[in-house]
């Protein structure tokens, strides 16, 4: 990760408040430098704390049970996973006009994979895979059950039907629509028949850290939980191709109806994104186009 004052103040969080809660909340750390970091995802605020930490906050409430998750899983998780993942060092409460629970966490080494040099994707890929199956393995008979805390991930994709269908309608004219709508048809049809396991909930080129053109940690586990896992395998079209993602899909190793819900949970981001930014950043758009068009020629594919 690297650090940076970009975009400081985003959703009324800045670098002063941090360094209030940390001083009055956990005065050991008080005199130790905080700066943001380049790479913030949207959820939550992090802010690089000396050499050697980071403090995690929150944007708004939907995301702040996270913090308590993550707290509570991730020390279990950890000891069974293939590479690093974020190390809860202490758990802040609100305070200093900031409404939610907060977190330090250990600082972790290396680069988002979409700005990082990866050495060579399709062994990348399987490294992905291999992580995933490891988490698979973890004995998820407390962990928390996939719902409103996962944005339900690990639900049946059902759950966001009416947004695929709006989106589908807006974009009429655009896209192959009838093709789409069978994409999604095919991913509410195949319904997940096995125990529930552990999943990630945002597996993607932002939550992995390259380091030496290595997989070297995975963060941000903010939507994980117990449930069906298909919605991890997003990233086999949109970070991977070709090679890649016959390798990704090698390695995880799931049968046609785990692709088929995977497909429907990247069509849903894709269409809902599609219409956000078609207007506004054309980049963007054309990217969940992109994403779209692979989506629907993978599906051509499988039948």
């Amino acid at each position: 990760m690297v650090e940076s004052r970009y975009n400081d103040g985003r959703a009324g969080i800045d670098a002063e408040l941090v360094r209030r809660l940390i001083r009055s909340q956990f005065p050991q750390w008080g005199d130790l430098p905080v700066r943001p970091v380049a790479v913030d995802g949207w959820d939550n605020r992090t802010y690089r704390l000396g050499d050697a930490m980071t403090v995690r906050l929150p944007t708004a409430a939907g995301y702040a049970p996270a913090v308590d998750k993550e707290s509570r899983w991730l020390p279990v998780l950890a000891p069974s996973l293939p590479v690093p993942v974020p190390r809860i060092l202490a758990r802040g409460v609100p305070g200093e006009g900031y409404r939610f629970n907060w977190s330090v966490r250990g600082w972790l080494e290396g680069e988002s994979a979409n700005r990082g040099p990866v050495d060579d994707l399709p062994r990348f890929a399987v490294s992905v895979g291999e992580f995933l199956l490891a988490l698979q393995r973890i004995d998820a008979a407390d962990g928390p059950s996939a719902g409103a805390h996962s944005f339900h991930r690990g639900a049946p994709p059902a759950f966001y039907d009416g947004e695929t269908r709006a989106a589908l309608a807006a974009l009429s004219g655009l896209i192959d629509t009838a093709r789409a709508a069978a994409v999604w048809q095919a991913a509410l049809a195949a319904g997940w028949q096995g125990s529930p396991v552990w999943f990630h909930g945002d597996i993607a080129g932002g939550n992995l850290l390259v380091r030496d053109g290595k997989l070297a940690a995975v963060i941000d586990f903010g939507t994980s939980g117990v449930g069906d896992p298909a919605c991890d395998l997003v990233i086999a079209w949109t970070m991977f191709s070709g090679e890649s993602r016959e390798a990704f899909r090698a390695a995880v190793g799931q049968d046609g109806a785990m692709w088929a819900r995977a497909r429907g949970w990247a069509l849903w981001k894709a269409l809902i994104c599609l219409v956000e930014f078609l207007d506004s950043d054309p980049a963007t758009a054309a990217e969940h186009r992109r994403v779209i068009g692979e989506v629907l020629a993978d599906h051509d594919l499988s039948g």
